[in-house]
């Protein structure tokens, strides 16, 4: 017998393997001790929303029959040696995911990677939070895995496709990832497991005849007739394949220029900027959960959304990639510039929380660039950057601010603990952020205080600048076939070409981009 049961229940009962079980055998009126019945959950999200935490629990009870697998997917690699080539440029989640589909299609990936592999990416992150050396080859963006590497790991994404992100997520569970992320409505695989996925991630490609090649910077393409043949590396190296995916993710700035000057159409997309906010984890969890003591709970997370007005027209303020229980990180892709990320562990169990807190930035913004043309917001991006280095030191110490200090103009007299390892010096933030981005800020900060009572206190302090939310350039391509709309055999591809926004996302994106190249090219 095999039933399917809905539950919402206290904490204390589901995430308590025992007590789940005996719960389940008082419902179906079952011997708890019994072997004969298994239970396997299937679904599990935590509801804050009011005072009483619930968990909804979907779940499936077998009776005197083996429970199905959580994940089904066998992925049919096959050996691609000595098939036709594709270049695929960037190994982050879409350049990954683009070379195990193709391999899949019979199609001999070529992944080439500006950065190191993961392991000995370790030491360049390592030169940033000590010695505040940025390498603009190997750091918190560039390297095997891409940004999402060294990163929360979320795994949630806003899109529709649901076979699709369900593919994805099994493909990282057949390379490593814990079975929990098929279960958990808001799954993440945490900084210090996601390295060890994508290192096999790689390995599997090179297994079946793929070739990835690290510390290789694209300089050039290979244009011909209107037709992308491959690209031109550093070390003069050329490449040349059936087509190009180009995955190389939302900082790689000589990309961008790269595809300007040699006339390959983008565009300039809004983007957000503004800066972390951080808190005591313990903090959110009393705001979120309403309780002193979380339990079992997971460490708590939010979401906020505020509209506020700035000289007449409407600013988005939100939070974005919340890390609870996670760190600060430098994520400068060069030197004279400081930058800021969040990560968490797979246990989600530093002491800190933090999220992003930023504000939509729009073409009226960036129009003291406008002489870039396309690359107008990205030039606009990277002076608040290096202002931030500046005003801090010129080093990778960030600027900081409490929340309140903030809101009322006043530099703070001491600032709070860190997670940022490089340390912090205190400032007055509107003197790093322009007035576009500051103002709406703290607007949308009182907001927010107004519905989480503290989250706008000194408790919290801001740390500057969160900047690289999304590509600030879009390289457009055709709606069905995924092309470039005006150089053939090109695919831009993920959160650098502007069509993701996150690992699972760009994931997605690059198994598309893999199908339509092989569907139109391939042998």
């Amino acid at each position: 017998m095999r039933k399917t049961l809905s539950l919402v229940l206290e904490p204390e009962i589901a995430l308590d393997p025992d007590r789940f079980r005996h719960y389940v055998a008082d419902e179906l009126g079952l011997p708890a001790e019994s072997e004969d019945w298994l239970v396997q959950k299937t679904r599990q999200s935590v509801d804050a929303r009011n005072r009483q935490v619930r968990v909804n629990v979907e779940a499936e009870i077998y009776v005197g029959e083996t429970p199905e697998p959580l994940s089904t997917l066998v992925p049919e690699y096959r050996d691609v040696s000595k098939a036709p080539a594709a270049i695929v440029v960037g190994a982050g989640p879409a350049g990954l995911f683009a070379a195990l589909r193709l391999i899949e299609l019979g199609i001999r990936p070529v992944v080439l990677e500006r950065g190191k592999d993961v392991r000995t990416r370790r030491r360049d992150l390592a030169a940033i939070n000590k010695d505040h050396i940025v390498n603009p080859d190997s750091n918190y963006c560039f390297g095997e895995g891409g940004a999402g590497t060294y990163s929360d790991g979320k795994l949630y994404t806003r899109s529709k496709k649901r076979g699709d992100i369900r593919r994805i997520l099994e493909i990282l569970v057949h390379h490593g990832a814990v079975e929990d992320i098929l279960i958990d409505a808001h799954p993440h695989i945490g900084t210090n497991k996601l390295p060890l996925v994508v290192a096999a991630l790689r390995e599997r490609i090179l297994e079946y005849g793929g070739e990835v090649v690290f510390n290789t910077r694209v300089t050039d393409f290979l244009l011909e007739g209107g037709e992308m043949k491959g690209v031109v590396t550093a070390d003069g190296k050329e490449y040349a394949g059936l087509g190009v995916i180009l995955a190389t993710g939302h900082s790689a700035r000589d990309m961008f220029t790269l595809c300007r000057d040699r006339g390959v159409t983008v565009e300039a997309k809004p983007f957000a900027m503004g800066v972390r906010i951080e808190h005591p984890q313990s903090l959110i969890d009393r705001l979120q959960y309403h309780r002193d003591d979380r339990g079992l709970l997971p460490a708590a997370s939010y979401s906020l959304v505020a509209q506020t007005r700035y000289g007449g027209v409407e600013r988005g303020v939100f939070s974005f990639c919340m890390c609870p229980g996670g760190f600060i990180v430098p994520a400068a892709t060069a030197p004279g510039e400081v930058v800021v990320n969040g990560m968490s562990p797979s246990r989600r169990d530093s002491f800190f929380a933090n999220s992003g807190m930023v504000v939509a930035v729009n073409e009226p913004d960036w129009q003291r660039y406008a002489e870039h043309g396309p690359l107008a917001g990205l030039y606009y991006q990277q002076e608040v950057e290096q202002a931030a280095c500046r005003a801090a030191g010129n080093t990778q110490l960030a600027p900081a601010q409490r929340v309140h200090d903030f809101i009322r103009g006043a530099v703070s007299g001491s600032l709070n603990e860190t997670s940022y390892q490089p340390g912090l010096v205190s400032l007055d933030l509107t003197d790093v952020l322009p007035d576009r981005i500051a103002q709406p800020l703290k607007s949308g900060l009182q907001e927010f205080g107004k519905r989480m009572k503290g989250y706008a206190s000194n408790d919290g302090q801001l740390i500057g600048v969160e900047s690289r939310t999304s590509s600030p350039v879009r390289i457009p391509r055709d709606r069905e076939s995924y092309e470039h709309i005006s150089v053939r055999r090109l695919y831009p591809c993920g959160e650098g070409a502007g069509y993701a926004g996150g690992i699972v996302s760009a994931a997605v994106d690059g198994e598309r981009c893999a199908e339509a190249l092989v569907a139109r090219y391939g042998a």
